[in-house]
């Protein structure tokens, strides 16, 4: 199934995966959470500024193409908002969770995918994430595709096929997975959880304002 999409359209759908599996008791995801989400400064790269526009517009693009939904409840003026891109593309919690994570951050390492995933599943072992890798890159059309490797580095990058012709950059000064430490991912983790946490808060302030 050939799926083709923006930047703009990239991002909300990769955000609606990972906040679906990161934070579900909060999901689905508002406009305006979807918005704070779009433009979180962890766990992205680039870091953008989205307004509501671009966001509805990438809503509305996806929703045409059967990859999200508009849901609205009976006596709700809010309307939430889902992914379909993993049912359409009949992916698994961790088949999804890696792809989402290459839509958010562009190309990285099979230990990088293992590393930065943990926020939306667990892999046990590296063997794991690599399979899930393969499983991505099979077939006439695959989603994910292995990189050359960098002049100087030790492994392979990978990245998704879902918005055309990839494009990178040899002179990346990205670190290594072995030079990744611990400590930094927790507070990557950290900061997205407090990111949500002050999301979510705004939207109860949002709330309690309209009932005012």
């Amino acid at each position: 199934m050939s799926i083709l999409l923006n930047p703009s359209e990239a991002r909300v759908l990769a955000c609606l995966i990972e906040k679906k599996l990161s934070t579900p008791a909060n999901y689905p995801l508002t406009l305006n959470s979807l918005v704070n989400a779009c433009n979180q400064s962890s766990n992205r790269d680039p870091v953008v500024e989205y307004d509501q526009y671009v966001v509805n517009d990438a809503l509305v693009a996806t929703r045409n193409q059967g990859l999200s939904l508009r849901l609205s409840k009976s006596g709700s003026r809010t309307a939430k908002f889902d992914e379909q891109l993993s049912q359409k593309l009949n992916l698994n919690e961790k088949q999804s969770a890696v792809l989402a994570e290459l839509m958010l951050r562009g190309p990285q390492t099979a230990g990088e995918l293992r590393q930065r995933t943990t926020r939306m599943v667990d892999f046990p072992d590296l063997e794991e994430l690599e399979s899930v890798l393969e499983s991505l890159s099979g077939g006439s059309e695959p989603i994910v595709v292995r990189l050359p490797r960098q002049p100087g580095k030790r492994e392979a990058r990978f990245a998704h096929t879902l918005c055309g012709e990839i494009e990178f950059d040899d002179s990346s000064n990205d670190e290594d997975f072995e030079e990744v430490k611990r400590p930094s991912s927790a507070l990557e983790n950290r900061v997205a959880q407090l990111e949500n946490l002050v999301a979510e808060l705004n939207e109860r302030l949002r709330a309690l304002e309209g009932r005012v």
